[in-house]
């Protein structure tokens, strides 16, 4: 018999009846997602993470504010670190520091942010902003967003990672046209993160990019791993497979994500929402099994014949 599992149901679930258990509040405490490796420096890196992209955009918006702190608070719990965010995102940056600066466990996450302007020193600026925003005296990571003037950037990333200012840096990027750039950059400067656009329907990434990052030592971000809601809006109604519960898969947001993890180049990937049990389905995608090569081909089969 299949069952059906959407972001709906599991809230409804997590209710259960009115008493306002988490739906994974049985998940033992020592069951954290798996992690991978920045080639740079050998650091692990858990697998899943949260976008800040508009879910956090959310001002001085007490009640949502309450709700955001939730969801920064069950991605820690479950194991996961690294919070992506960006001066284009509105004032996500700074509800992400006035947040987890509230945190016991603000100072164990992995943030980023990007540079989004043209200009050495307007560049300067904005990242000495984020900083301040986003509360840290050290930024784990800043990438060049969307390649804005990246070639100035570049040499303010390098010489601040020198300086300890930031620890990585990298380069961005979130449609298919942009990865011959990316992987040019990857060669000539060699960054230690590259964040691009992948997902099950969306794999122009593995025609190569992938591989570029692969050879030359780059960590590799996903975004856009719902193709902003499509997937959803495709398997709105419809069932998973039988054989996905036996894949430790038991929602359509874990059945794509599980796909995109299975690749083994993908570092991390961060899906944004605002909402804690969709953070916790988001996490628990790096829980349990990750599919082999014949699991994937069956995952795409499946997802075409919808």
């Amino acid at each position: 018999m299949k069952t059906m599992y959407n972001r709906r149901e599991t809230l409804k679930l997590s209710l259960l009846a009115g008493i306002g258990l988490s739906l994974y509040s049985f998940m033992p405490s020592d069951r954290k997602i798996f992690k991978r490796i920045i080639p740079s420096t050998g650091e692990e890196l858990p697998v899943v993470g949260l976008g800040t992209w508009q879910t956090f955009d959310v001002g001085n918006n007490e009640e949502q504010r309450k709700v955001l702190s939730q969801v920064l608070y069950e991605m820690y719990r479950m194991g996961g670190t690294v919070i992506d965010s960006s001066p284009m995102y509105g004032s996500s940056e700074k509800v992400v520091g006035d947040l987890t600066s509230k945190q016991d466990f603000g100072n164990k996450l992995f943030y980023a942010t990007k540079v989004w302007i043209s200009g050495e020193q307007a560049g300067i600026r904005q990242m000495d902003a984020s900083f301040q925003k986003m509360q840290r005296n050290k930024m784990d990571l800043i990438q060049i967003h969307n390649l804005v003037d990246w070639q100035t950037h570049v040499k303010t990333l390098k010489a601040w990672k020198e300086q300890q200012k930031i620890r990585y840096w990298g380069i961005t990027h979130y449609v298919d046209s942009s990865h011959s750039t990316l992987e040019k950059i990857i060669k000539a400067e060699r960054p230690d993160f590259v964040q691009f656009n992948y997902s099950i329907r969306s794999r122009h990434a593995e025609n190569s990019l992938f591989e570029t990052a692969e050879k030359y030592g780059t960590a590799t971000i996903i975004n856009q791993p719902y193709e902003s809601g499509s997937l959803f809006r495709l398997t709105r109604g419809k069932v998973l497979p039988e054989w996905a519960k036996e894949q430790d898969i038991n929602s359509w947001g874990q059945y794509f994500l599980k796909f995109i993890l299975s690749n083994k180049n993908v570092g991390c990937v961060i899906p944004g929402t605002s909402k804690p049990h969709h953070m916790i389905d988001n996490m628990s995608a790096g829980l349990g099994k990750i599919p082999d090569s014949n699991t994937r081909n069956k995952m795409l089969s499946y997802l075409k014949s919808l």
